[in-house]
């Protein structure tokens, strides 16, 4: 059975940040990811992780202005410097945490700007950001967002992102599958699991509509975690979704699994 981590940024909202960690242990869970972690000292999260014998599975690389809209630079061709700094960046949080994953969020196309130069600014990134992880033993995720959400995003399905390790050729490069996302912009959920686990590094959940947890609307989870199992799917399963009635009130889906 697939192996569940809480996704703080979206989960336990009813407590500050920090106390999150042990929210979720409490509630079952043994792993964590979260948007960014890096608005808090590496060796006080560390401590927490430790505490509360959590695995960090996941987080980001920065992602430029998240406060002003901005969701990742990797596509920005005049933020080239500032996305290599952030690999580096975090790359430090990654091995403190004991991360090793990290996910790129592409961006939103930028205005007045060409395709080809936004494709290739993103691919020359990637392949820089593949390299310099891969180097530190942890591997490159991009994720595929839907056009409700996050309007104008470049990556917004799966095939995109799976010619993106086929053009790229680096073999650290892998794809985050978020169900949620993908069920809006395409569906055929079961038949891209079947067909893409070696591709699939990670997985991320939330059902629709209204991006609540699983029960809530028209996805067959049962279903689904059943096949990830049959599939010998080995990586983790991020709840990335939207309490409808406060976190814990809400756990009864998953408590099952934990």
């Amino acid at each position: 059975m697939p192996r569940f981590a809480a996704n703080l940024s979206m989960l336990f909202g009813e407590v500050d940040f920090l106390s999150r960690f042990q929210a979720a242990a409490k509630a079952g869970f043994s792993g964590v990811e979260y948007l960014f972690p890096y608005d808090y000292d590496k060796q006080k999260l560390a401590e927490l992780l430790d505490k509360h014998h959590l695995v960090q599975v996941l987080h980001n690389l920065p992602a430029g202005n998240w406060a002003a809209g901005e969701r990742g630079i990797a596509c920005l061709p005049d933020r080239v410097g500032e996305f290599q700094d952030g690999v580096g960046e975090a790359i430090a949080y990654a091995k403190t945490l004991g991360c090793s994953q990290l996910n790129v969020l592409a961006g939103i196309r930028p205005a007045r700007v060409e395709a080809d130069v936004v494709q290739e600014t993103l691919y020359n990134n990637l392949r820089f950001a593949a390299k310099a992880l891969k180097a530190e033993g942890i591997k490159l995720l991009v994720e595929a967002i839907n056009t409700f959400d996050i309007p104008g995003f470049v990556i917004t399905r799966t095939p995109q992102v799976l010619a993106l390790i086929r053009d790229i050729g680096s073999d650290n490069l892998f794809v985050q599958y978020d169900i949620y996302h993908m069920q809006r912009m395409e569906g055929e959920l079961a038949l891209t699991l079947q067909s893409q686990l070696q591709h699939i590094a990670h997985i991320q959940l939330a059902d629709n509509p209204g991006r609540h947890e699983p029960g809530t609307g028209e996805i067959n989870y049962p279903y689904l975690f059943g096949l990830l199992d049959r599939l010998g799917y080995q990586g983790w399963v991020g709840c990335e979704y939207k309490p409808k009635a406060g976190t814990v009130a809400g756990l009864g889906w998953v408590s099952q699994y934990l």
